[in-house]
């Protein structure tokens, strides 16, 4: 039993390491630097405001640059309305 033991515990550490690991790997992709963030307060009004608090820092920024760089204008009809009724059921 006591053999058994010996070989099971260090097995069981080393796959909780690798699933920290790779836990740790997603959260950094997911961490925004100081640049970011500076960025974004730069240019940020209160629809991004908006933004931040709900889909969170990535979404925010990706749509603020968007915005920044006309793509925006460049949408089809169909997009148009999707995004006025999210905005509307959003501000609702």
């Amino acid at each position: 039993m006591q053999g058994l033991a010996a070989l099971l515990v260090p097995a069981v550490l080393m796959l909780f390491a690798v699933a920290m690991d790779r836990v740790q790997c997603r959260l950094d992709k997911l961490s925004v630097s100081p640049a970011h963030v500076d960025e974004f307060l730069a240019d940020a009004d209160e629809e991004d405001v908006n933004n931040l608090a709900k889909a969170g820092f990535p979404a925010a920024l990706d749509e603020l640059r968007d915005r920044r760089a006309g793509r925006d204008d460049h949408l089809t009809e169909s997009s148009e309305t999707d995004l006025t009724i999210t905005r509307a059921f959003r501000a609702s």
